[in-house]
């Protein structure tokens, strides 16, 4: 009968039930529940296996680099950041997403921005939301290459229908050409206001028109950009949270979600 149940577990693609069928059996034996309450056990089993899975395959091709999340990020190291904790909980509510929301974060390398940020997109990721993390570097490589095989208009497609966009270390690339940049615009413009973003830069607004070669459409941009935008400034007194003393991990924490097999 076993071997019955398996075969019809795979034809039913029903993962966890395959794998923890005998022993669930074995438990009912000996607690001999009501048929109608095993049965309700075994499906939400399967039923939180099957969202974990998702979650799982959302996270993993989210083209995060950083996985700190919200609880686990060191808010007791970085003063600035925890005078925003509250700010920023709010928007891992999630809400600012349906309202077509924004939020920057600025500062130096290193205090925390991209590890605050992936905590938000982690955020929307468990709750059904699409999402992807790009540093500004492989976006603007991404829109170069697309120019050789004319896959530009699709990749512009991809990123601006996604929920929530993370981009990363905006400013610290090479200066973008202005084809690049005309790309960018194009991107951002179809963003605005109505789908997130996020982005973490070494930048001031007052330099982004340096960066990017083009001060009337920078000015049109943030115009835009600013309407809908949570800002949160890290300033040069921020704590290096790479410094070997604080002895944090290289890395944040690997997701439990993601060692499950």
């Amino acid at each position: 009968m076993i071997n019955e149940i398996h075969n019809l577990c795979d034809a039913l693609q029903l993962r966890n039930t395959r794998k923890t069928i005998a022993e669930v059996i074995q438990d009912a034996q000996k607690r001999k529940p009501a048929y109608s309450a095993f049965l309700l056990n075994l499906l939400r089993q399967e039923h939180q296996d099957k969202r974990n899975r998702t979650i799982a395959n959302r996270i993993k091709h989210s083209g995060l680099r950083e996985f700190w999340t919200l609880e686990t990020f060191p808010w007791h190291l970085q003063p600035c950041a925890a005078k925003h904790r509250q700010a920023i909980y709010e928007l891992a509510e999630l809400d600012f997403i349906d309202r077509g929301e924004s939020a920057v974060f600025t500062g130096q390398a290193g205090v925390g921005k991209s590890g605050i940020a992936s905590g938000l997109l982690i955020k929307a990721l468990f709750a059904g939301r699409t999402g992807y993390a790009i540093t500004a570097q492989d976006l603007f490589d991404d829109l170069a290459a697309s120019l050789a095989d004319r896959t530009t208009k699709t990749l512009l497609q991809r990123l601006s229908r996604v929920d929530l966009l993370q981009i990363e270390e905006f400013g610290y690339v090479n200066a973008p050409n202005q084809v690049q940049i005309n790309n960018f615009f194009r991107l951002m413009d179809s963003r605005c206001t109505r789908k997130s973003t996020i982005i973490t830069t070494n930048l001031g607004f007052q330099e982004w028109g340096r960066f990017l070669g083009n001060g009337p459409l920078t000015a049109a941009l943030l115009s835009r950009l600013l309407q809908k935008c949570h800002v949160f400034p890290f300033p040069t007194t921020a704590v290096n949270l790479r410094e070997p003393k604080l002895k944090l991990p290289t890395s944040a924490p690997f997701p439990e979600i993601l060692k499950s097999d």
